[in-house]
């Protein structure tokens, strides 16, 4: 037995109902490895999990993706080894020092990557790879909006649309973030703090890209999704993946006939990933890429497992520029 710290929902609620707590890990069984996690990454999708948004039953372990290196090795298990190193997402209860995981759920960090930005690059690198790969498939002369371009999951859209011959406006809370946005290639960068009313954010998006943008990236949610919507261009794409600042309440589906034939789609990653050749795709694609340094992750900040609040407060407050990481210590 191996004795393991994780992060406990004890029940729905705010930060309070974290905890953290030891018990004792059991042997991996038939088709898992036992993982030495060397980092797990903080999210947003574990912000609703806790929050009730996705029911859960509690307690559980929070996290959906890590990184570190294979120390045994259960029945039945072919082509890992004790001392192989491996990421993964998609998959519970990542948040701590030692976790059983199936082998389908891994994949190889490749020679030369380090452990931290294997694990930042999971969730948020293959959530930006299906964005541009598959829902929207960014072309040659595309324009897209891409909303908090400073955080994890936008920075790397901003990269990967330059990288497809796409042409990026980008919106983020603070001059400061607007700067990392620039930074990272987009041509054009709006402080949506400067717009009170959603009209006039979608009137200086359109004019910021000469006309209604091909697709809007949105993963903010409530305070943006009229901004996005009417931003774009006639038979446009609203790509809604996230709700940072609250849940979108319905709306009349009339008005994508009004506003020009739009299309509106609530991705998840787990359909983008529905079989193992996909995954290990898009998971090879974009740890390549890290890598090779073609495409740059931002560690926006590492906390050991005993500062989770602290690290969900810091995202929900959306104070934070690039991925924040949890360490085991």
């Amino acid at each position: 037995m191996t004795t393991a710290t994780s992060v406990v929902v004890t029940r729905p609620g705010d930060r309070d109902v974290l905890e953290t707590r030891t018990t004792e890990l059991a042997p991996p069984a038939p088709g898992e490895v036992q993982i030495e996690v060397a980092a797990a990454g903080v999210n947003f999708i574990d912000v609703y999990q806790r929050q009730g948004v996705y029911p859960m039953q509690t307690p559980f372990v929070l996290g959906q993706e890590g990184a570190g290196t294979v120390v045994a090795v259960g029945a039945d298990v072919q082509g890992y080894a004790a001392g192989d190193r491996v990421a993964w997402c998609q998959s519970q209860g990542s948040e701590a020092t030692h976790v059983n995981k199936p082998v389908s759920a891994l994949v190889r960090v490749p020679d030369g990557l380090d452990l931290e930005m294997a694990a930042a690059a999971m969730l948020q690198g293959l959530t930006a790879h299906y964005l541009v790969t598959s829902t929207w498939p960014v072309k040659e002369g595309d324009i897209a909006l891409v909303h908090a371009a400073a955080g994890g999951v936008g920075q790397l859209l901003v990269q990967m649309v330059n990288a497809r011959g796409g042409t990026v406006v980008a919106t983020a809370g603070s001059d400061d973030k607007c700067e990392i946005a620039r930074s990272l290639g987009a041509a054009a960068t709006l402080n949506y703090s400067d717009y009170a009313e959603a009209a006039d954010l979608a009137a200086a998006v359109r004019e910021a890209a000469g006309r209604g943008v091909d697709v809007a990236y949105d993963g903010v949610g409530r305070s943006t999704f009229e901004a996005s919507l009417t931003s774009l261009r006639p038979r446009g794409m609203m790509v809604l993946f996230g709700g940072a600042s609250g849940q979108v309440p319905p709306f009349d589906i009339q008005r994508l006939n009004q506003l020009g034939s739009l299309f509106v789609t609530r991705p998840s990653l787990g359909a983008y990933v529905a079989t193992r050749a996909e995954y290990e795709w898009r998971a090879g694609e974009v740890l390549a890429a890290v890598a090779e340094g073609s495409l740059r992750l931002q560690i926006g900040g590492r906390y050991p497992l005993s500062e989770a609040a602290a690290a969900y407060e810091a995202l929900e407050g959306r104070r934070t520029t690039g991925k924040l990481l949890l360490l085991p210590q």
